[in-house]
């Protein structure tokens, strides 16, 4: 196991041994004097307000790996799922993804003179966003196949790495990599220590997130799991391609969460963190695991720092899922009232 600061800190003490001279008379001993001061115990989630919501999760994850006690999990069976919109960074007003999607339209429009007079691109291009909604998800779904498909794998990845690292939220004035949520990070980090194997399980696109979730998160881009279309594989006169086909493959949201962990883990969560209708069906799947589990809920709360939503919101709907995370008492992150930073540009 690596020696980390967390390792260190449970040492508990640090003994300070100061000598000192201790005026004498001829044939006195020289004395020494033990100086010992107490050390506060390492916290590994300083971005979090202490409180209900803080202890229950950090007595959760003392509690499963005490090898002693009778709720002890096997490392391979730590596995925990986070969503990724509005769990791990923002979502407001738009998903990012889709922001993607609307740059790049506006990047391939000089070789298409005809989405000038063609929805749902002559929207885009005349920046009118309530012509865009309008289009509903027939238009969304264009959308995003006219950006994501056509391509290579790894012509889409570089293209998807050159936007994530430039792009800027329209609103914050920051790139989209800059909007993760610091005390989010820091969860990710305590789980992965106590050896908890750690998945993005998101509706966006699994090509989407690959190629930045690893900088970002730390989290392998094998351990992301999300939506995505179909792949062709082509020989291309000896240079072998995945081509990305215009079909769904997998929608990995509500009812394919669940479908999705079965196909790339293979394992129930134990630890599930979401925050809105869409991970719904995720939370059930991991409450259902006989081991002891834990489902985590981020409730957007602070309109200053981020955004306020839940029941009614158009992203992000938290409405069922509220009602069945406080029946089940499943644990609410309250943003306003358990972070003390959202972003991490605040620290």
């Amino acid at each position: 196991m690596k020696i980390n600061q967390l390792a260190i800190a449970r040492l508990g003490w640090v003994i300070l041994i100061g000598l000192s001279l201790v005026s004498c008379t001829p044939g006195t001993k020289k004395e020494a004097t033990a100086v010992v001061e107490p050390v506060t115990e390492f916290d590994p989630l300083p971005s979090w307000n202490d409180g209900a919501t803080k202890s229950a999760i950090i007595d959760y994850v003392k509690d499963v790996t005490n090898e002693a006690g009778q709720n002890f999990i096997d490392v391979p069976d730590r596995i925990a799922t986070f969503d990724n919109d509005g769990t791990l960074w923002s979502e407001q007003p738009i998903y990012f993804q889709f922001f993607f999607a609307i740059d790049r339209i506006k990047a391939m429009a000089p070789s298409h003179p005809e989405w000038k007079k063609k929805q749902p691109y002559k929207a885009i291009l005349e920046n009118d966003m309530p012509a865009l909604m309008k289009q509903g998800e027939k238009g969304i779904v264009e959308i995003v196949m006219t950006t994501h498909v056509g391509m290579t794998t790894d012509e889409f990845e570089k293209i998807v790495s050159d936007w994530i690292t430039t792009a800027q939220h329209p609103t914050k004035k920051k790139l989209y990599t800059d909007l993760v949520f610091q005390p989010m990070l820091e969860l990710i980090q305590y789980l992965q220590e106590n050896d908890f194997k750690v998945f993005i399980v998101s509706g966006g696109g699994i090509e989407f997130m690959r190629p930045w979730a690893e900088r970002v998160y730390n989290i392998p881009r094998d351990q992301v799991v999300g939506s995505s279309v179909k792949l062709k594989y082509d020989y291309n006169n000896g240079n072998p391609v995945l081509k990305r086909l215009p079909e769904i493959d997998l929608i990995d949201d509500k009812d394919g969460k669940p479908v999705g962990i079965q196909r790339y883990i293979g394992r129930k969560p134990v630890f599930a963190a979401g925050n809105s209708d869409g991970d719904l069906q995720m939370m059930r799947w991991s409450d259902a695991n006989p081991l002891k589990n834990f489902q985590l809920y981020v409730h957007h709360t602070d309109s200053t720092r981020e955004w306020a939503y839940d029941r009614k919101s158009h992203i992000g709907t938290f409405n069922e899922a509220l009602d069945e995370a406080n029946q089940k008492g499943w644990t609410l992150i309250d943003m306003a009232k358990d972070w003390k930073n959202v972003y991490p540009f605040e620290k």
